[in-house]
């Protein structure tokens, strides 16, 4: 998907996109929370898979490969949310220099009783 630009009735996902807060707690610590951005066509692509153990139970860990329309409000730390499952972006990039397709990797994270 990298480099390439890819047709455009190729994003045939729908997905929400959720910008980033933090806000200040009462006891002093900071919250996160996700505002709606938009809801945009993309193309989600899952890459890899691993399961490991993360605090005395099963931890699963998959990344994918999103790609929508070029916007500059996406940043790593934002999420997407496809299909009910929330991606937490790691890097947003433009997919060919042409500023035309933004392309993010995510990851998703999920324990296991």
């Amino acid at each position: 998907m990298t480099g390439r630009t890819p047709p455009i009735g190729s994003l045939r996902d729908r997905v929400q996109l959720q910008q980033k807060t933090m806000l200040a707690e009462s006891e002093g610590g900071h919250e996160a929370l996700y505002v709606p951005l938009a809801t945009v066509w993309a193309r989600v692509a899952p890459l890899a898979g691993h399961v490991r153990t993360e605090a005395d139970a099963r931890a699963v860990r998959a990344s994918h490969m999103v790609v929508t329309r070029f916007r500059t409000d996406l940043n790593p730390g934002d999420r997407i949310v496809y299909r009910g499952r929330g991606l937490e972006v790691l890097s947003a990039d433009d997919l060919n220099g042409r500023r035309a397709y933004l392309s993010c990797a995510c990851a998703e994270s999920r324990v296991a009783g």
